[in-house]
């Protein structure tokens, strides 16, 4: 019989202590709860699973693999993320090897000299670690765990200890406590200083900053940013908080922000149009810096 329960009362963490501890093998999936008329023996209201979220598989107590519902975790795109792959790297790749597996692509591109076999490894091991960093601040939602149901095995996964998941874990918790604290709404925007140019002289941003970089407008929210660059709150506030420690961005409030952004007053959601992207100042910036005399 599977095991199932909810998150706000067997937390992700004491799940994979759990786990580790029996070193156990198969699936863990955990969904948006959809409240019932009912309530349970805490009167809290009793939730069943919806749209699945994320889905966690273990070997032997070992993290094996990890994929959010809504974003694709295939090699290609755990390699563009990476930085391993550009853009039209992966467009092309996606366009010329449409019905290939991981494991064969990963030759593929190993052969090719687009990547080596550690660029594969550590980059599907990074990609699995932040999907589960993810899910361990998640406080509510449906979960099952299926015993000895696995992935494809054309999927490439990654064996990885939980000990020092859970250990890296709880201090990534601490970390986003203080990154919410700081920059608790992400409806807010950004904008450069003064002079950016001088600002940005020297400085070394990864791929991910870059690609915030671009949508640097006062009129894009930082949420707008996020999904345009598929990254999680997490992922956004940590970059955006760097950003701004830097002197690179300024955080302001976008032009005719109301108090509620979210939501409006009947609760319904605000539609989101796709960000601006300010190129007449950043392509010049990012060209100049670029440029072996830059």
């Amino acid at each position: 019989m599977p095991l199932h329960g909810n998150l706000r009362d067997f937390s992700t963490t004491q799940l994979l202590n759990l786990i580790n501890l029996a070193g156990k093998t198969g699936t863990l999936a955990i969904f948006d709860g959809i409240n019932t008329n009912e309530k349970d023996a805490q009167g809290k209201v009793k939730q069943v699973p919806g749209t699945e979220r994320s889905r966690v598989a273990f070997k032997a107590g070992k993290l094996i693999a990890a994929q959010l519902g809504q974003q694709d975790g295939n090699l290609v795109s755990v390699l563009n993320k990476a930085g391993k792959l550009t853009d039209d790297q992966a467009r092309i790749i996606r366009e010329r090897a449409k019905n290939t597996s991981d494991k064969a692509l990963a030759l593929l591109l190993i052969n090719a000299n687009y990547v080596s076999q550690r660029d594969i490894v550590a980059s599907v091991q990074q990609h699995t670690l932040d999907v589960v960093y993810n899910l361990l601040t998640w406080g509510e939602g449906p979960f099952r765990f299926e015993d000895n149901v696995l992935p494809s095995n054309d999927r490439i996964m990654v064996p990885i200890d939980l000990e020092n998941v859970i250990i890296e874990g709880a201090r990534r918790i601490r970390e986003i406590e203080q990154l919410t604290s700081h920059l608790p709404n992400l409806d807010m925007a950004l904008k450069f200083p003064e002079n950016p140019r001088e600002k940005f002289k020297g400085i070394h941003l990864s791929v991910e900053e870059w690609r915030v970089v671009s949508f640097v407008n006062p009129r894009n929210t930082i949420r707008q940013i996020a999904k345009a660059n598929n990254m999680s709150e997490i992922e956004i506030r940590r970059i955006v908080y760097g950003l701004e420690q830097a002197g690179l961005v300024e955080i302001v409030a976008p032009p005719g922000a109301r108090p509620e952004t979210r939501e409006g007053a009947s609760g319904s959601q605000v539609q989101t149009r796709a960000p601006n992207v300010e190129k007449s100042v950043v392509e010049r910036i990012i060209n100049r810096l670029r440029s072996p005399g830059g």
